[in-house]
């Protein structure tokens, strides 16, 4: 049975975190903590092998306790949000690329009375820590930027982010190729080394599906196109897909890609979910097979689960090119897996590969060559 530290400045909390998870029989509480000198102290005493931890704590907050896990005492961390509201959702984020594996929301702010509204989420968040590759986990750094540019929440501005004056002048061109990602937990880490790598141009739109509730997809666009040479944004109902743009799906809406008159255009919905998830990525990567046919990359990053999987072989199936990240590699490695199962791949990619097999395979799909990646290994298809 895996062994839970809960880390929150609130004792109420600390008690209903505690009762949610020994509830389930399936993990055991072995201490709480107080604050962020309390965590440090008890990840060395008591040795977890997850930690849930508050992020908006007095003294040490938890994105400093986390940074000290995951570099000196690494393991599964798992963040408590108290909200969506802007800060707190930059903070999540960061978490994320800190280490943290996965986050769960507070429903109703920093003492949520209702917490076992999320106990399902508390649930799978502790399932996935449990299957984690602790060591596969890459802590990223942030790219340096002129003295006196960061902003009060530690963020850099657009005008000092590498981007290319050439890629903010991108002009708004309906796009004929797609790239289409799906990615889970462990995914905003994967995209934040996937996407500020590709090039500008780039000679097809994206677009991304990461598992995230609504609140958060916005500050996850809004960071990801202050280090990205693409243009990106949060994907609004009825947008025309551009070419050098990355479309991010807003959490709670599943992203499809609908064929017009005028060009391909987004179309959101809130139709049920799909694999436990909302958005999934399944429907995005069948719609961009029927509307671009072979023109199409799919890849499939990180996480839990099988979503993904179905989709990626629709993409195959109309022609498209199919890129996987290795599951050896992987934080999480269920997606992959599944994908690799259900639809085979054309190419199995690291994180550090991935770029290059995505700009090679675009290439290829703009010259009308076969599927094949010159940087990733080629893979026979896996379909039973």
């Amino acid at each position: 049975m895996r062994r839970v530290l809960v880390v929150d400045d609130s004792a109420f909390m600390r008690r209903l975190v505690r009762d949610l998870v020994m509830a389930s029989g399936e993990f055991e509480v072995v201490g709480t903590a107080r604050d962020g000198d309390d965590a440090i102290r008890q990840v060395h005493a008591l040795d977890p092998d997850i930690v849930t931890l508050d992020i908006d704590m007095p003294g040490l907050d938890g994105l400093e306790v986390l940074g000290y896990i995951m570099s000196e005492a690494p393991r599964p961390v798992i963040m408590l949000s108290a909200g969506g509201e802007d800060r707190g959702a930059r903070a999540t984020l960061r978490a994320l690329e800190l280490g943290a594996v996965d986050f769960v929301r507070k429903p109703s702010g920093p003492i949520s009375l209702d917490l076992a509204s999320v106990g399902d989420q508390l649930l799978d968040a502790l399932r996935a820590a449990s299957v984690m590759q602790v060591h596969r986990v890459q802590v990223l750094a942030r790219r340096p930027v002129a003295p006196g540019m960061i902003s009060a929440h530690g963020e850099a501005s657009r005008a000092t982010s590498p981007t290319p004056a050439s890629a903010c002048a991108t002009p708004d061109i309906a796009a004929t190729r797609v790239v289409v990602v799906a990615a889970s937990t462990g995914g905003p880490a994967a995209l934040s080394q996937l996407l500020p790598a590709l090039p500008a141009p780039l000679g097809a739109a994206v677009l991304v599906v990461q598992h995230m509730p609504e609140g958060f997809t916005a500050s996850l666009a809004q960071r990801l196109d202050g280090s990205c040479a693409l243009r990106v944004r949060e994907a609004s109902d009825g947008d025309l897909v551009l070419t050098d743009t990355v479309y991010i799906a807003p959490g709670g809406q599943h992203l499809r890609i609908m064929a017009t008159v005028d060009g391909p255009r987004i179309a959101l919905d809130r139709s049920p979910s799909l694999w436990g998830v909302r958005p999934a990525a399944d429907p995005l990567f069948a719609s961009a097979a029927e509307a671009f046919g072979a023109a199409v990359v799919g890849v499939v990053l990180t996480g839990m689960g099988r979503d993904g999987a179905e989709g990626l072989r629709r993409v195959r199936g109309a022609g498209g090119m199919a890129l996987v990240q290795d599951p050896a590699e992987a934080v999480i490695p269920g997606m992959p897996e599944s994908a690799l199962r259900l639809a085979g791949a054309d190419g199995i990619v690291s994180l550090a590969t991935a770029p290059a097999a995505v700009e090679a395979a675009v290439r290829r799909l703009a010259s009308g060559a076969t599927p094949l990646v010159a940087v990733a290994e080629p893979v026979p298809s896996l379909t039973p």
